[in-house]
């Protein structure tokens, strides 16, 4: 047997624990990736791991457990959706943490029991997910609080509305982005300009509300309640809105839509009206999706920073998890109009 100073005892989990100060569990969730653990908590317990030459016993090298958080959309199939998960997927390879896509649950039969704010935030949580981040949904009160009980950090993107002012939210500019496409239109000679805009619950929808007005205003042109309507931020709404905008009495000669989407229906009925866009009516959109590009003529826009957006969420959920705290709960990232063919000078400025 060896003796002494030639047999050094193998280091355990516990003895790592001891020496880093912290509680058993702690130890463990460090040593086997988890991210909820504060980074000063992980920084301690990895040096007393190295200083200890600490190695996992054999059948447990292979489970270690990735690191794995939940992005949750209302529409997993629009061009929004699309680049927002690239953004999130990106920050996510970077940081070595896996993405699973869902969507909102919803109480059906069966799935009642799981898909209760209560339900869900304990599914999440059993499965070992850092954190969820909800995309452009709306949240009840009921919703965060699971969420908070079940000690599972929730950042949300573009948010239809906040139910609580510390739920953590990443954004855009939108009033900003309102303003500066409505003063486009207005500096190619617009004074009829009507709105497209999103649900009238969507926060970020009444924020390029806003901003529209005050555009409106601050050029001395009076807003006029029948020329701003609100669909849902998608291709029908659009073609609805633009029908009853062109088929008013006095119709507008240019229209800020609320999404790239919602630009597109527009432009779909100024066509079935025998209209040119732009020679007859402008359209401005929001959002810059791949859409605006390839829509004939090619879509002015005011761009949305859709891939940082969703890289911001994910640093700032794994940031949470880590127990950091946050210099905001609110983040917008700027926003930039993008002027391409939809727009020209309204006629007799030509």
């Amino acid at each position: 047997m060896p003796s002494g100073s030639s047999a050094r005892r193998r280091a355990t989990l516990a003895m790592v624990a001891e020496a880093a100060g912290v509680s058993l569990p702690t130890a463990s969730k460090v040593l086997n990736g988890r991210g909820d653990v504060a980074s000063s908590t992980r920084a301690r317990v990895e040096e007393a791991a190295r200083e200890l030459d600490y190695v996992p016993p054999v059948g447990r090298r292979s489970v270690t457990p990735a690191r794995v958080v939940d992005l949750v959309f209302d529409d997993l199939v629009s061009p929004y959706s699309l680049e927002v998960l690239r953004g999130v997927t990106e920050a996510g390879t970077e940081a070595g943490v896996d993405v699973v896509v869902n969507r909102i649950p919803t109480d059906d039969g069966e799935r009642a029991s799981s898909s209760s704010p209560d339900g869900w935030a304990n599914r999440l949580k059993a499965a070992g997910r850092e954190g969820i981040i909800i995309v452009t949904s709306e949240l009840t009160e009921e919703q965060v609080d699971a969420f908070d009980r079940a000690g599972l950090p929730l950042v949300v993107i573009d948010p239809l509305n906040l139910p609580r002012v510390d739920v953590t939210s990443v954004g855009a500019t939108n009033f900003s982005g309102g303003l500066s496409a409505t003063e486009h239109l207005l500096s190619l000679g617009h004074r009829r300009i009507g709105f497209a805009g999103g649900p009238v619950r969507a926060a970020c929808g009444q924020a390029r509300l806003h901003g529209y007005r005050a555009a409106l205003e601050k050029a001395g042109v009076p807003p006029e309640a029948e020329l701003a309507l609100h669909g849902a931020f998608s291709y029908p709404a659009g073609l609805e809105m633009g029908s009853r905008l062109l088929d008013s009495p006095e119709p507008p000669t240019a229209v800020f839509a609320a999404s790239d989407t919602t630009a597109l229906g527009v432009i779909e009925a100024a066509r079935r009206r025998g209209l040119r866009v732009p020679d007859d009516l402008s359209v401005v959109g929001f959002d810059d999706t791949i859409l605006a590009t390839l829509a004939t003529p090619a879509l002015t826009v005011v761009r949305q920073p859709l891939l940082d957006m969703g890289r911001v969420a994910l640093r700032t959920l794994l940031r949470l998890a880590a127990g950091e705290s946050l210099d905001s709960h609110h983040v917008e990232l700027a926003t930039q109009l993008v002027v391409r063919d939809s727009t020209a000078p309204r006629r007799g400025e030509r």
